[in-house]
């Protein structure tokens, strides 16, 4: 039986196509719909082309770098293949799923997100009468556009350097810059966290020792985190972001050692308080500092677009001080849905 992938024609041109990626490109040329119902379904476009070319990109026995260049049709795969492993790289073990509430694919650099702010007013619940006006929640437009910001990382490396190199242990490089891509996010949803996203809306902040949060200045307490824990009403605080230290002096209050939460840790490696929040070490976080925060209404992603590669260099073997970037910033949605307290 004949696919159309074996016979589609494929060219650098399907990268600069205006609003879609390479990879939509091709999905359009061959639908993955298709195939259903055969040996092939499962795969998508990309990856049926990996198999025209009988490339494989996994494993001991994995391909080197240089069949990627074989003819001039199967070097067009190089740049999404690069991508694809950077964006895996970003995902592993990423702290952004966790405390983004939505993520919001833009095609462009000017964003403006939408907020609501319910006065005391507004939160109470109160008894409508037959005939009465319903209570109102207002939606707004933010006055402040969303700052996107550019991160990547430089791939400087000759392609004589990496072209007998396996592509499973190529893969590992690729995946490590899409981590440092990923981590450079991070710290600016922190900064906007804290900060707010310049429309005029930071986190409230508190201290251990001052009012309402009890305890001794510069010593962490589980009374204290009661202390913030009860600051979030109407919201919950499910989510709290420390650096190491933080994260250090919380595990070794008594009320943390309680040996469910140490099965749990043990079993999946994910760690809960007993306050019901989920922990999450991160050094983007402040020295002395821990973020609370209620990951359904906190934080808006706005991302740019795919991983973008510099898919000439790599099509025409020039990978030396070849760029790999992602576009995104971060929207405040409710600003007291995370707050901040210093130890």
């Amino acid at each position: 039986m004949a696919y159309m992938y074996d016979n589609l024609k494929l060219e650098k041109g399907m990268y600069g196509e205006s609003g879609k990626s390479f990879a939509q490109v091709l999905e359009a040329a061959d639908p993955s719909e298709n195939y259903r119902g055969t040996p092939l379904e499962g795969l998508d476009a990309f990856q049926r082309q990996l198999k025209r070319f009988d490339i494989r990109v996994k494993g001991s026995r994995s391909d080197l770098v240089e069949k990627f260049f074989r003819s001039t049709e199967s070097a067009v795969l190089f740049p999404e293949f690069v991508s694809r492993v950077v964006r895996q790289g970003m995902e592993e073990d990423s702290v952004l799923p966790s405390i983004t509430a939505t993520v919001t694919q833009f095609d462009g650099m000017d964003y403006r997100s939408i907020y609501s702010v319910p006065s005391e007013e507004e939160k109470s619940l109160k008894r409508v009468e037959e005939g009465a006006q319903l209570p109102q929640t207002s939606i707004r437009t933010q006055a402040n556009l969303v700052k996107l910001h550019k991160r990547g990382r430089m791939l400087v490396a000759s392609y004589e350097a990496i072209r007998f190199q396996r592509l499973d242990l190529f893969s590992i490089t690729l995946r490590q810059i899409g981590s440092h891509i990923a981590k450079m996010h991070l710290k600016d949803a922190i900064g906007v966290i804290i900060d707010g996203d310049g429309n005029s809306n930071p986190a409230d902040r508190f201290a251990v020792g001052s009012a309402p949060v009890g305890g001794t200045a510069g010593t962490l307490s589980y009374g204290a985190l009661l202390d913030f824990w009860a600051q979030f009403d109407p919201y919950t605080m499910n989510t709290i972001l420390v650096p190491s230290a933080v994260m250090l002096a919380m595990l070794k209050m008594e009320e943390f050692q309680n040996p469910l939460t140490g099965l749990n840790f043990q079993g999946t490696g994910a760690l809960s308080s007993p306050l019901g929040a989920t922990l999450l070490r991160t050094e983007a976080v402040p020295e002395n500092t821990l973020i609370g925060l209620d990951r359904n209404y906190a934080l808006e992603m706005v991302s740019a677009g795919e991983v973008m590669v510099e898919y000439d260099k790599l099509i025409d073997r020039q990978v030396e001080r070849a760029a790999i970037t992602s576009t995104s910033g971060f929207a405040k949605l409710y600003a007291d849905a995370g707050k901040v307290l210093s130890v």
